[in-house]
């Protein structure tokens, strides 16, 4: 038996297999709200702007914590670091089960975002980590797909949950689906590559050389960068500043698309558990096309950059004209499909966006880049979260017209900052 395990194939995409199913319930914890809203807001008699308000303690909470769990991620690894955070977003996912009023629900959702926003760093982190430079994306893409596959199973299972036990025993069902994913994830990633016992010495290898820079076959720029180092370097800033404009595309529609089923074409909870998932089929195509995509033409021999590059066009390309579409869609079948095709394109650039950490940094700084990017996206969504309430007073097409306007913005911010794609020879170190 000891020997059988220290040979299981693929290893590698085990371990980011459970990073995905740990995004599946972060999106099913994260979703939960938005799919019971119509009536918790009607049994704590809220409004759509305390709505707004509640969203605003999450996104706070979720941009200061993406930060500092990216900088916790490269401190105390992956293992110990996605184990903090899933145990502090499912006790607050249970805890939304004793809300009273905006107070509770502001703070429980706070704690959420605190404990949710790790996740992504730290699977940032885990693929630069266990995969090779041409595979990261396709790795990102299968966690990311993980967002997407919560989004489709939340809403109907959500839904059926409610149906039997109401709003409140809903959550604490919720939040017991992450006390159940430490275990496994406990066992199976027990160690770092390179003393792995589950590895096999060919993929151990493979890992390793596929990591290596051409420069001499070492690892470059191996050193730990803070915060303000990092913010030195225009490539850091064409993470954050395409993160600030394309981020709040995807919160659009997870934060928003119930409450615009239900406004836009009069839906009940049973009526949006039917549809709101269809769009997040087309966001895990995306996710998986998006990595595999970009993976692809570079074993093609193009190279990283041009890689890069290419994909993250292709899905602004795909978003635009979806976005400009989606505002005038006059069914709710025409409105989630094109939402689909939306998420489709947004995935297929973010994918290679959060790729970018790994590909200008090593793996103890890839954190912390990625912590930045992310709480950078929160601003830009907390500031997108307070204009929806007031773009939709009397419909939803500047709703979908700010999307539009976002994404050559987004894009706009690799080509300006982003240089030449590959890994950034640092400055001496000031100690």
């Amino acid at each position: 038996m000891r020997e059988l395990k220290r040979n299981i194939k693929g290893l590698r995409w085990w371990i980011i297999g459970l990073v995905a199913v740990a995004t599946v319930i972060n999106y099913i914890d994260r979703s939960s709200l938005a799919i019971m809203w119509p009536d918790i807001s009607k049994d704590l008699d809220l409004s759509k702007e305390q709505y707004a308000a509640i969203l605003s303690f999450f996104m706070v909470a979720y941009a200061v914590s993406h930060s500092l769990s990216g900088r916790l991620y490269d401190v105390v690894g992956t293992r110990i670091g996605f184990v903090l955070s899933i145990t502090v977003w499912s006790i607050a996912a249970g805890l939304h089960s004793v809300a009273r009023g905006i107070s509770s629900l502001g703070i429980f959702r706070a704690m959420l975002g605190l404990g949710e926003a790790g996740n992504w760093p730290g699977a940032t982190k885990t693929s630069a980590e266990w995969f090779p430079i041409n595979e990261r994306a396709l790795a990102q893409g299968i966690f990311n797909a993980g967002a997407s596959v919560g989004a489709v199973i939340s809403a109907p299972l959500v839904a059926l949950l409610y149906s039997f036990l109401g709003w409140r025993a809903t959550f604490i069902a919720i939040g017991l689906f992450g006390v159940v994913w430490i275990l496994p994830w406990w066992i199976m990633n027990r160690a770092g590559i390179a003393s792995h016992p589950w590895l096999s010495n060919e993929e151990r290898q493979m890992i390793l050389a596929g990591q290596r820079t051409t420069d001499g076959g070492k690892i470059q720029n191996e050193r730990m960068i803070g915060w303000s180092e990092l913010l030195t370097y225009r490539q850091s800033w064409s993470v954050i500043l395409s993160r600030l404009f394309l981020d709040p595309i995807w919160w659009l529609f997870v934060s928003w698309l119930p409450i615009y089923l239900a406004e836009r074409f009069g839906f009940d909870i049973k009526q949006i558990g039917l549809f709101a998932w269809v769009p997040y089929v087309g966001a895990a195509a995306g996710s998986l096309i998006g990595g595999w995509s970009s993976g692809w033409l570079i074993k093609q021999g193009w190279s990283v950059n041009k890689a890069r590059k290419w994909t993250i066009t292709a899905g602004g390309i795909i978003m635009v004209p979806s976005l400009l579409l989606t505002a005038y869609a006059s069914t709710p079948m025409a409105a989630v499909l094109l939402i689909a095709v939306i998420l489709f394109g947004f995935q297929v650039s973010i994918n290679n966006i959060q790729t970018l950490p790994s590909d200008f940094f090593a793996g103890k700084s890839v954190g912390t880049l990625a912590g930045l990017g992310g709480t950078s996206a929160t601003v830009g969504v907390l500031i997108t979260i307070w204009l929806v309430p007031m773009l939709t007073t009397v419909s939803y097409v500047p709703f979908f017209m700010l999307g539009a306007s976002l994404v050559p913005l987004g894009v706009l911010a690799i080509f300006v900052f982003a240089g030449e794609i590959g890994r950034v020879e640092l400055k001496e170190s000031l100690n």
